[in-house]
């Protein structure tokens, strides 16, 4: 492992390389805020998958893809005199110091001028500096649950922060994935089932309506009941501690591999899929399920 020394050297040279590809390179110069959206978005489903997969050496791989657009970014920013990467990483340091009001900051300092560190350690506005300090904030959490407890009223007190709890919410994520943020957030303000068994009579109703629509082949009533069915599902998920997300990945995976094996199957035997029966691929899909976990 490197020293900070090094790390920030390591951190410069990249910085570096990029201002000189800006300037000399051809395709780097053309590059916008715009143009590059597409390129960053692949780039981070390239790290998911590696994160998926735990494969280490690809994920310093993507991280590096990933870090090189976050520099890119903050060097756009910076020719039209908007921010720079000092400012990325300074606003996000003070963000990280105000949200964990438990951390004694004592010794050290906030970027930001309205902020302060104040006498119990924590960071907070100066026209705030003065006030009664909250007891519960004080308290230190010892479990991440704890710390997710609290974690939204935390944003919450942040004066240029997300307007409401689910504003923060990017419109542009998965919808699978959204709706776990969006539970996960509800039940960080104290909106969630008391215990987590209740939530199976919702799936249970949820179902029921759902086939209700289905056997009266209204798609558009079909389609907003599977919605609410799977958004329930996804709220079971959430309550049991599994990512819906990744279960559904790694089944997607699965399939995936036990699919290439029947397509396999059928390639040694001088045939393609098509040309196998259904009960030939019901077959080798049981096969496939020993040799393909």
């Amino acid at each position: 492992m490197h020293t900070k020394e090094e790390k920030l050297k390591a951190f410069a040279r990249l910085l570096d390389i990029q201002e000189r590809l800006r300037k000399e390179c051809p395709w780097d110069r053309k590059q916008t805020n715009e143009s590059l959206r597409p390129n960053t978005i692949e780039e981070t489903f390239e790290l998911a998958d590696a994160l998926m997969k735990n494969d280490s050496k690809n994920i310093c791989k993507e991280l590096g893809d990933v870090m090189e657009h976050v520099v890119f970014y903050a060097l756009l920013g910076e020719e039209k005199q908007d921010f720079d990467v000092a400012d990325v990483c300074n606003a996000q340091s003070d963000k990280l110091m105000f949200r964990h009001d438990f951390i004694d900051w004592t010794g050290w300092s906030v970027t930001r001028s309205d902020m302060v560190v104040n006498s119990a350690g924590q960071v907070v506005y100066k026209d705030e500096e003065q006030l009664n300090i909250n007891n519960e904030q004080l308290t230190t959490p010892n479990t991440a649950s704890q710390v997710e407890s609290t974690w939204e009223q935390r944003k919450q007190r942040e004066r240029d922060g997300n307007s409401s709890v689910l504003s923060g919410v990017p419109n542009s994520l998965p919808s699978l994935i959204k709706a776990y943020r969006i539970q996960d957030k509800a039940r960080n303000v104290g909106f969630d089932w008391e215990e987590k068994e209740q939530v199976w009579d919702k799936v249970y109703e949820e179902l029921g309506e759902l086939k209700n629509e289905l056997m009266k082949d209204d798609k558009q009533r079909s389609t907003e009941e599977f919605g609410d069915f799977l958004f329930s599902l996804i709220n079971a998920a959430r309550l049991y501690h599994i990512n819906p997300d990744n279960a559904l990945e790694y089944t997607n995976q699965k399939f995936i591999r036990r699919f290439n094996y029947i397509e396999e199957s059928a390639k040694k035997k001088g045939i393609t899929i098509k040309d196998l029966s259904l009960s030939e691929m019901d077959q080798l899909w049981e096969e496939a399920k020993v040799a393909c976990q």
